[in-house]
């Protein structure tokens, strides 16, 4: 999960600033986010995907200031 664009992220200007201090060009922005891993027993790909956006939208994200990706893996 990472901000939406346009909400402020206050670690990923202080990463960036650290960059630039340790002498990293090139860098143009930087965004703070989180990864969040979550073992289901759940074999069919389509109902993971299901039930795994109903915990972000429920809990794990706060979808007014946050976007997310679900990748379901093997």
């Amino acid at each position: 999960m990472t901000l939406k664009s346009g909400v402020l992220d206050p670690q990923g200007k202080a990463v960036r600033h650290a960059l630039g201090a340790l002498g990293v060009d090139g860098v143009g922005d930087v965004r703070q986010g989180k990864f969040i891993e979550i073992d289901l027993a759940e074999s069919d790909p389509e109902r993971a995907r299901e039930s795994v956006e109903d915990m972000c939208k429920r809990l794990l994200a706060n979808t007014v200031i946050e976007d997310y990706v679900i990748e379901i893996g093997g």
